[in-house]
């Protein structure tokens, strides 16, 4: 399949992308740059960052779109069949649509960015399946950085100077924001450092930057939280005085809902602190188009509401 880790789908990928190049001289497309369709928001900017304006990046899943429960339409195929390359992201963060992927792969580039990284830095979920949402730690999304340059250069070798300076160069911000993160949530107490969101998407932003972090779902929204996971989360707030919850830009957040009313009759009264972008980056006029824009709103959110000044009742 095609998010098998034990398949080596990067190189697959950059091979038949330097095949082509051969084929047809290495020359760059004389009509358009290079058309790249990338699964969700998230994957586009990384591609922007890398490639800026030699390639054409277009979005499967536009803002505020759930990857884990998306499913793709006849016109969806069209559009990905007509690219050059398809950059998704991996770890089964796709899942609705891997079989998609996997016969598009056979005569398309495919690429899955978070697969190549190492397996030592990634959370399991079960045997054999990791947490997908590797963005959220900027060092190790750092590490998603290379697959993307390599592929592009693949694609146009004249670009091949261009992409490598853009990556060294969105390596070095990333590593950047890695620290204003980390420093920024440092003044929270560490006895209100607790993000309780909709779904667990947040697993690697917690352990990067010392957050204990709770979903009322499991890392993918395809699971349904019960009874006995509300129960869980009321005991938790309401024991630790903790003052906000928070939904998510492309979940719903009746969970959460659910989990402030059953707090509510503990009698401790807890905020919605914000709402945070998770598996989608915001859309056009939103100031959270790309990551690291995205990262910095969500610590902002999480500062102003954990300080216990943020959360609206």
């Amino acid at each position: 399949m095609f998010f098998d880790a034990s398949k080596t789908w990067l190189g697959t990928a950059i091979g038949a992308l330097v095949a082509a190049a051969v084929a047809s001289g290495g020359a760059r497309a004389a009509a358009a740059a290079p058309r790249v369709m990338a699964t969700t928001s998230v994957v586009a900017d990384l591609v922007r960052q890398v490639g800026g304006d030699r390639v054409e990046v277009e979005c499967l899943m536009g803002a505020g779109i759930d990857p884990h429960s998306y499913r793709a339409t006849p016109r969806d195929a069209d559009r990905l069949s007509r690219a050059r390359l398809v950059v998704a992201s991996g770890l089964h963060l796709e899942g609705k649509i891997a079989d998609l992927l996997t016969r598009l792969a056979r005569r398309t580039p495919v690429v899955a960015v978070a697969d190549g990284l190492p397996r030592e830095r990634l959370l399991a979920v079960s045997d054999g399946l990791f947490d997908p949402h590797v963005w959220f730690d900027a060092a190790l999304w750092s590490g998603c950085v290379p697959p993307v340059r390599d592929a592009l250069v693949a694609l146009d070798p004249g670009g091949a100077e261009a992409y490598r300076g853009r990556a060294d160069d969105y390596v070095r911000r990333l590593a950047a924001l890695d620290e204003r993160v980390r420093a920024r949530l440092a003044g929270i107490p560490q006895r209100r450092r607790v993000l309780v969101t909709a779904h667990d998407a947040f697993r690697y932003f917690g352990r990067a930057y010392g957050v204990e972090v709770v979903g009322v779902q499991g890392t993918s929204t395809e699971s349904e939280a019960g009874l006995a996971d509300i129960n869980r989360l009321v005991d938790l707030v309401a024991s630790r005085g903790i003052p906000a919850v928070f939904v998510e830009t492309s979940v719903s957040d009746r969970n959460v809902a659910a989990l402030r009313e059953g707090a509510r009759a503990r009698g401790h009264a807890v905020g919605i602190g914000g709402t945070l972008y998770s598996d989608s980056l915001g859309g056009p006029g939103s100031g959270a188009e790309t990551l690291e824009a995205a990262l910095e709103a969500n610590v902002e959110t999480i500062v102003k509401a954990l300080a216990g000044n943020g959360a609206t009742p």
